[in-house]
């Protein structure tokens, strides 16, 4: 119904208002930003793992975050760092996103053929996954069920919600689609439904082959597990099934924070031309004709704290905005609906507005069940975001000029 760049950014604007729209997009840097961090360090993590495929044992203080809460340990369970802060740097979570940074400056996108190709290695290394691995469940491995309660569930839901991301991000490229009132729901809910499916049946094999907490805090669980089966008595054969599982992992990240990190410069370009933001985040650069300033501050941005900090601390910033964002987008459907009945909806989201409040109870239930410090952190956030609009972003914005 809106087919223009900036995702819940422009929805808001469009229903809510200019303030509402600028804490959304402000919103937005967050959960982008943290979500492509937690995507490196998970990317960094299955380099190391495709290192120790190879036979290769490098420094490990050059391939693991500087921040660990939950410390570091090797397969058997020896603590090679102890929690919290140690000297060092996560080097392939910071590269990975420079490499991809000067790619996204250049403009080389990727083209429908190399995106099929790159889903399909993806889908594959899923089935490979969960085809080889249940043989090895443990029922044992079930029991408890649900360890931690439904507190846990909650805490669970909460945690993982980030992965969820990639279903906004389909909207920013809506300016592209050739019918996107057709294209953006069907490619919207069908994904939905597809990622949904792989995603239990990862679940599900992952905490039958190995106990649950054996993967607590690994930046690449999946892979570190059938390592530990592929030891055991009969599982010498998960041995080339764990690679062909890092191949697809590694090719899935890749193309993961390369869409993320350019749906992030089109949030900043498409605030900037708002005048929300600086002018220099919507200049062209004159030769590849892409968003290059607003690209290379999205990449400093995401590289740097990936080097420093572990995939649970910056998946439960990433997760925060992004509910809060589908809050709003949620209640913006409702206000549109009232606000402007006649318009042509290409796309009706059905039984009224039942299933965009009930989106915005279930959101709001799995921010609180994120941890406290994470709330206060969101805060702090909003709270910088709403000086530098009343000091700076109201005063240069289209409503203002245009009330002048």
């Amino acid at each position: 119904m809106i087919p223009i760049a900036g995702s819940a950014y422009t929805y808001t604007y469009a229903t809510m208002g200019e303030l509402i729209a600028w804490i959304i997009g402000w919103d937005l840097i967050l959960e982008y930003a943290f979500s492509n961090m937690s995507v490196s360090v998970g990317f960094a993590a299955h380099i190391v793992a495709l290192l120790d495929w190879l036979g290769l044992h490098p420094d490990p203080k050059w391939l693991s975050p500087a921040f660990l809460p939950l410390g570091l340990q090797d397969l058997a369970g020896n603590d090679i760092y102890k929690s919290g802060w140690h000297f060092g740097f996560d080097i392939p979570a910071f590269l990975v996103v420079m490499i991809l940074t000067v790619i996204l400056v250049r403009g080389i996108r990727e083209s429908a053929r190399t995106n099929n190709i790159m889903v399909l290695i993806k889908i594959a290394a899923i089935l490979l996954f969960v085809g080889f691995g249940a043989s090895f469940i443990h029922p044992a491995n079930y029991h408890p069920f649900s360890p931690n309660g439904w507190t846990g569930v909650l805490a669970g839901g909460s945690i993982i919600f980030f992965t969820y991301i990639g279903f906004d991000s389909v909207s920013t490229a809506s300016e592209e689609c050739r019918n996107p009132r057709r294209d953006v729901p069907i490619g919207i809910i069908a994904t939905l439904i597809v990622c949904t499916i792989l995603y239990v049946g990862v679940a599900v094999v992952l905490t039958g082959i190995v106990h649950w907490q054996s993967v607590a805090g690994d930046g690449a669980p999946v892979v570190n597990a059938l390592k530990r089966v592929s030891l055991l008595p009969g599982g010498h054969r998960l041995h080339f099934v764990r690679l062909g599982v890092l191949i697809g992992a590694l090719v899935g990240m890749v193309s993961s924070i390369l869409v993320f990190q350019l749906g992030q410069a089109r949030v900043w370009f498409a605030m900037s031309r708002d005048g929300l933001l600086p002018d220099v985040f919507s200049h062209i650069h004159p030769r590849f004709r892409t968003p290059a300033f607003a690209t290379w501050v999205a990449g400093f941005l995401v590289a740097i704290p990936a080097g420093l900090f572990d995939v649970g601390t910056l998946a439960e910033m990433s997760n925060i905005g992004t509910l809060f964002a589908f809050v709003l987008v949620s209640a913006g459907v409702i206000i549109l609906r009232y606000k402007d009945p006649g318009r042509h909806r290409g796309f009706r989201v059905p039984f009224g507005p039942v299933i965009p409040i009930l989106s915005v109870i279930f959101c709001i239930l799995l921010m609180a069940g994120l941890p406290a410090r994470t709330w206060v952190r969101f805060f702090v956030w909003l709270i910088i975001g709403l000086f530098v609009y009343v000091f700076y972003s109201r005063k240069r914005s289209e409503f203002y000029q245009a009330a002048k």
